[in-house]
C-alpha cells in the first residue's frame, strides 16, 4: 500500500484529512508534519495512524512516502517543493501554489523533468455542475463573463498581510479565476483597480475591493469583482455569469448552475431533461437548474491518490503546471493594481 504524508496540520490540512480518512482502503496515512508538534500529533490521533514530525525532511527520511499533501500558507512554498521533487515524491499542493511566478515556473519545470504526478487544490473543477457548464459554453458563443466573490476576512493570522496571502484576489477569488479558465478561455490582458477604506483592522494591508477587466483570447470580455468587506451574506451574491446573445448560464461554484433561455426553447427541448445521479436538473419558466451533488473535494483528492497508485495522471484536472497559469492570472491582476496599467498575460 502506498504511503501518504501531510505537511501543514491546520485549516485546509484538516479539510483534506477529512477526505483522506475515507481512503484507508487504498493508502496508508503514515505521517504528519507541522512546526507546532501538538498540531501534527492531533492529526495522528484523528487519523488513527501515522507519526508526528516538526521537520518535513526527517519525516521524508523515516517514512519514505510515495506522496505528500502540502497544505502550508502561500508564503511558505519553495524549499518544500524542491526537496519533494529531489526525492521523487508525487505531491498535491494547496492553492495559491506560491506568491512568486518565477519560483513556480521553476518548480513546474523541475516537476516535468522529474516526471512526477502533481495536483493543486482547485476542487471546484470536480463539481457535478462542471460538465453541464462546459456543454453550455461549447454550444454557445460567450461574449461577456461576469463574476464576483465577496466575503469577510478569514480569521487566519497571516491572511491580512498581502505579502503573505497575496490578498483576497489571489488567495480566495483564485477559485473564480481558475474555473473561468477551465470552463471558458484563457485571459490575454487584465486591468485591475483596488480600493480600501471600509475595513478597520490592525495589521491589515490588502484591498477591501478589487475589480478586474479581462480580455480573453476569443475577444470576449470579463469583469471579476473580489472583496473582503462583507459582514453578512446579504452583502453580495457570489457567482459567475456566462452571457451569449440569447441566453446565459449562471454558475455558482460547487452549488448550482442555472441556464436561462426563452420559454419556448425550454418547452421544445423537454425530452432532453434527464435526472442523473451526479446532479439533478429541473425547469421553470425558461430556467434549467442543475444542483451540485456530492463532495467535489473528496473526488479531487481521491483522483490524485489513484493517479499516484496507477502511475497515470491524465484524470487530474489541475496539475501543478496548469495551476501555475491561474497563479499568473491572479498575480498579473496584483501587478496591474501596483502599476495602474493593463498587464498582458504571459504564460
Amino acid at each position: 500500500m502506498k504511503k501518504l504524508v501531510m505537511i501543514g496540520c491546520e485549516g485546509v490540512g484538516n479539510y483534506h484529512l477529512e477526505h483522506l480518512m475515507q481512503f484507508k482502503d487504498i493508502v496508508e496515512l503514515a505521517g504528519f508534519c507541522d512546526l507546532v508538534p501538538g498540531k501534527a500529533q492531533k492529526f495522528c490521533y484523528k487519523a488513527g495512524s501515522g507519526k508526528a514530525f516538526t521537520d518535513f525532511k526527517e519525516m521524508y527520511d523515516e517514512i519514505k512516502p510515495d506522496m505528500v499533501f502540502i497544505c502550508v500558507p502561500p508564503f511558505c512554498h519553495g524549499e518544500i517543493e524542491y526537496e519533494t521533487i529531489r526525492r521523487g515524491i508525487h505531491f498535491f499542493v494547496e492553492k495559491p501554489i506560491s506568491l512568486d511566478i518565477e519560483l513556480s515556473r521553476d518548480i513546474a519545470a523541475k516537476v516535468k523533468e522529474a516526471g512526477l504526478i502533481t495536483a493543486a487544490g482547485f476542487q471546484c473543477r470536480y463539481a457535478s455542475i462542471v460538465e453541464p457548464s462546459l456543454k453550455f459554453i461549447r454550444e454557445n458563443e460567450i461574449i461577456l463573463v461576469e463574476a464576483s466573490r465577496i466575503t469577510g476576512i478569514p480569521e487566519i493570522p497571516w491572511w491580512s498581510k498581502k505579502s503573505k496571502s497575496g490578498g483576497m484576489l489571489v488567495e480566495a477569488t483564485a477559485h473564480q479565476f481558475d474555473i473561468i479558465r477551465y470552463l471558458f478561455d484563457e485571459p490575454e490582458l487584465v486591468f485591475t483597480l483596488g480600493a480600501r477604506g471600509w475595513v478597520e483592522r490592525d495589521n491589515y494591508d490588502v484591498e477591501d475591493l478589487t475589480t478586474t477587466m479581462i480580455k480573453f483570447r476569443s475577444g470576449a470580455l470579463g469583469v471579476v469583482s473580489s472583496g473582503c468587506y462583507a459582514t453578512e451574506g446579504a452583502s453580495f451574491e457570489s457567482k459567475i455569469t456566462f452571457s451569449a446573445k440569447d441566453k446565459r448560464a449562471v454558475h455558482k461554484i460547487i452549488d448550482s448552475l442555472e441556464i436561462f433561455k426563452k420559454e419556448q426553447e425550454i418547452a421544445d427541448s423537454e425530452e432532453g431533461f434527464v435526472i442523473k445521479g451526479d446532479g439533478y436538473l429541473g425547469k421553470t419558466a425558461g430556467v434549467t437548474t442543475y444542483k451540485h451533488e456530492g463532495d467535489a473535494g473528496v473526488l479531487c483528492d481521491r483522483t490524485f491518490i489513484e493517479a499516484v497508485i496507477s502511475g497515470v495522471g491524465s484524470k487530474i484536472r489541475s496539475p501543478y503546471e496548469d495551476a501555475l497559469k491561474t497563479l499568473i492570472f491572479t498575480l498579473s491582476c496584483n501587478k496591474s493594481i501596483e502599476t495602474g496599467l493593463p498587464v498582458k498575460i504571459e504564460y
